[in-house]
């Protein structure tokens, strides 16, 4: 059973124990209570199991942890790595020493487009986060692929950013207007991305099913399946963007959305495969429609990577507002079913 702790309690028990002023914000959990830790400008993620949990599961997450721990060093390490490569890369080709012309864009010819490598390898790291989340909480999966697509749009401004025609007449240019939408879109999305987790922090707390633990069994199974799935996925991406640019000519993938169309459709999978487990598991009309609702989100935004311009910024919009509005009713229906 959960045990419900608040975040002060835990900042008194650490306090009390081990003589440290923490500042502990709760994260969504369905079983166990999580903590994010803040102290001396370092984070740390503090954990209270149900006293019934499974001591095998507790020391598999205690490994999962630390090897993401390690996975997050790789990842920063090769961001650096890609980063200082792609800067080179751009340096040989204006001097004329590589022919890097193939390439759509400016992404080899400004150095602002070399941002785009390292946020490459962050949404790698952003992506198996989302597994990682996917067996804690729907609502916390469904939070983590809002910040997925506003770091796509980000990363996807850096390399516009060297096509900006400052001319006369400049609005009226293609990749100039696309800048705007982009820029705009990315405002959007923050906010709306900080009222959904707002309105996550305030969920009410609810009794916890009998057989929840068989429940999240399934939901940890899956996301273990997943991370050879994406390691696949980001394997063949790579083998298709390559086989379209040195091999096949011009017909080579939209580079921005790469990989993310597949993953996103294989989570639209994921997630209508544990609605229908979890008919087993609860009959609360308001928890149905919540997850129906953020599987209809997550299908808007895997629709705005086949859109363009101004309809793609609208259709990732579109998939965030309908998610928050979900979020907000079901916060409503729940209190209210307390209350009464």
């Amino acid at each position: 059973m959960k045990n419900n702790f608040e975040s002060k309690f835990i900042q008194n028990l650490i306090y009390s124990n081990y003589g440290l002023r923490v500042k502990a914000e709760q994260i969504e959990g369905e079983l166990d209570d999580n903590f994010k830790l803040n102290y001396d400008g370092k984070s740390y993620f503090f954990k209270v199991y149900p006293a019934n949990s499974d001591l095998e599961f507790v020391t598999f997450q205690s490994n999962l942890l630390s090897n993401l721990k390690t996975f997050e060093k790789i990842i920063l390490f090769l961001a650096t790595a890609g980063f200082i490569i792609h800067l080179v890369l751009i340096l040989l080709n204006n001097k004329g020493y590589v022919d890097l012309s193939f390439f759509q864009g400016s992404l080899f010819v400004n150095p602002i487009s070399a941002i785009y490598t390292p946020f490459s390898f962050i949404l790698i790291y952003e992506a198996f986060l989302l597994i990682y989340y996917l067996p804690r909480s729907f609502t916390t999966s469904i939070a983590k692929q809002f910040e997925i697509m506003s770091l796509i749009l980000i990363r996807k401004i850096f390399k516009d950013i060297p096509d900006v025609d400052l001319s006369d007449n400049w609005i009226l240019n293609e990749n100039n207007l696309q800048l705007i939408y982009d820029l705009t879109g990315v405002l959007i999305v923050f906010y709306l991305i900080y009222m959904f987790k707002k309105l996550k922090e305030n969920l009410p707390k609810l009794p916890v099913h009998q057989n929840l633990e068989r429940f999240l069994g399934y939901k940890r199974l899956i996301s273990l399946l997943l991370i050879p799935t994406l390691i696949i996925l980001c394997v063949f991406s790579f083998i298709e963007w390559y086989g379209a640019v040195f091999i096949g000519g011009e017909n080579s993938p939209n580079i921005d959305y790469l990989f993310f169309v597949e993953f996103f459709g294989i989570l639209i999978l994921v997630d209508v495969f544990i609605l229908l487990i979890s008919f087993q598991y609860t009959e609360r009309y308001s928890q149905l429609v919540r997850n129906t609702g953020f599987i209809i989100s997550t299908i808007l935004l895997r629709l705005s990577f086949n859109a363009v311009g101004l309809t793609s910024i609208i259709l990732l919009i579109s998939g965030i507002v309908f998610g928050l509005i979900i979020l907000y009713i079901y916060n409503k229906m729940e209190r209210t079913s307390l209350v009464t």
